[in-house]
């Protein structure tokens, strides 16, 4: 027998230069393998954080909303309470609509300015409307040609034709028509 065969003999190892190729290669290999899964995982939490931060702000949003929808339907109850009552009905119509009851005489102050400093309580609620605010805006070309079109259109009296006034010309100006629709030749 010889000595390697003996069951507890111990095998001599050849000591070599490099580790054995094909453990270089596994090697390489399972570290690939790894990196890839770690690369898929740290993914995968990435999203499940930005999806968890995204239903996060949106709970907040939809609690926001909650407390101003309760707050709106408090002020809702608080007004039909306020309308259920009688007296608040009678001094509405009073101060809104300017009813009297029988008998009474109604006033109504032309200039409330004058008398007591301030501005009237209907003026408060009402602003008036101006020319300007009465037409619908006009898309911005429209605008422009409504602008051209008026700054071509003379103005001024001198423009429109004098009647009676002038160096006896019969109110025409040179160059221009007079309200007949004449013009005076060059």
């Amino acid at each position: 027998m010889t000595r390697a065969s003996l069951p507890g003999a111990k095998r001599a190892t050849v000591p070599s230069n490099g580790a054995n190729p094909k453990r270089r290669k596994q090697g390489a290999v399972s570290l690939c393998v790894c990196l890839i899964i770690v690369f898929i995982g740290a993914v995968q939490l990435v999203s499940t954080f930005h999806t968890y931060a995204l239903s996060l702000s949106e709970l907040n949003g939809l609690k926001n909303q909650q407390a101003a929808l309760v707050e709106q339907k408090s002020q809702l109850e608080n007004d039909i309470a306020r309308w259920n009552d009688q007296a608040y009905v009678t001094a509405q119509a009073r101060d809104r609509l300017g009813f009297v009851f029988p008998g009474e005489q109604a006033i109504r102050v032309l200039n409330p300015e004058s008398v007591t400093g301030g501005r009237a309580p209907s003026a408060r609620r009402t602003k008036p409307v101006e020319r300007t605010q009465a037409r619908a805006p006009l898309p911005w070309y429209r605008e422009l040609a409504y602008s051209l079109g008026k700054a071509d259109t003379p103005t001024t009296p001198q423009a429109k034709g004098r009647s009676g006034m002038g160096s006896g010309d019969g109110g025409h100006v040179q160059g221009r028509t007079d309200s007949n629709g004449q013009g005076s030749g060059l």
